[in-house]
């Protein structure tokens, strides 16, 4: 009897040969990267609701975007789904010796570290310390990361206090800027605040996200109280805006608003391969 993985892999199969699927047939590589980096949002979705019924089927989701890139690859005789698992699986042995081998470590900090050298010594071909980081990323999330991978080489605060100064000189420095260089100072205060965050060990790109739906709830609290006072919330002054504002969020459970967010930071271990 095949296993549920086996089974997935031969019905990709079946949808990608002359009899299958049309769509499926017309996929290739660079058309379904959309549907990869949905797959991986609604599945942070999932994990951020604490659904596992959700859970479970968006992994799902982004698993079979995986057999789908193997399949496509094994029908042009370049690899196949078993050399996909036995790459990944060879990588975790060789950079977990303090697992797999006699060496032991500490702590995760001595890991991380030991985890960059033997990553530089496979890829020699790396000129940087910051090769290797998705140009494709969220900024929020590129900008740690490069922050991240600069840090594992010594170019770092010694505390988090060192970069919560630097974002004080670079609201000061925005504070100060004429029109025509705001743009750059106001992106020097973004970076100088993504690296605050990341010594605190938090994830500047969940951090935002979070606040973003925070603001969206409440600013949706406003319109509902407004429709139904019978006020066309539009055409409200500001103050009265305000009110409503202050009203929404003077109703919110407190601490309610994405709790799940406060370990996001500690999510930034080996995704960097």
């Amino acid at each position: 009897m095949s296993s549920p993985l086996d089974r997935l892999r031969d019905i990709v199969a079946q949808l990608r040969s002359p009899e299958g699927c049309p769509w499926d047939r017309e996929q290739t590589h660079q058309s379904l990267k959309p549907h990869l980096i949905e797959e991986c949002y609604e599945l942070i979705d999932a994990i951020d609701a604490a659904d596992d019924k959700e859970l479970k089927e968006e992994l799902g989701d982004l698993l079979l975007q995986v057999v789908l890139h193997s399949q496509m690859a094994s029908e042009e005789k370049r690899f196949n789904l078993d050399d996909v698992a036995a790459v990944i699986a060879d990588k975790l042995v060789n950079r977990h010796p303090h697992v797999f081998g006699e060496t032991r470590l500490p702590n995760s900090e001595a890991v991380l570290r030991q985890w960059e050298v033997i990553k530089r010594a496979e890829k020699q071909e790396r000129r940087s310390a910051l090769d290797g980081v998705p140009k494709g990323l969220p900024a929020l999330a590129r900008a740690q990361k490069v922050q991240g991978k600069a840090a594992r080489v010594g170019f770092d605060w010694n505390e988090a206090e060192g970069a919560l100064a630097k974002v004080r000189e670079e609201l000061s420095e925005v504070e100060s800027a004429p029109e025509n260089d705001l743009h750059e100072e106001i992106g020097d205060l973004l970076f100088a605040l993504v690296n605050f965050a990341r010594k605190k060990e938090l994830d500047a790109e969940q951090l935002l996200n979070q606040a973003t739906t925070k603001f969206a709830a409440r600013f949706q609290a406003m319109e509902r109280l407004a429709q139904e006072r019978s006020m066309e919330f539009v055409s409200l002054p500001l103050t009265q805006k305000d009110l409503l504002w202050e009203e929404a969020k003077d109703a919110e459970p407190h601490g309610a608003p994405l709790s799940s967010f406060a370990d996001a930071g500690r999510s930034v271990r080996f995704n960097d391969a």
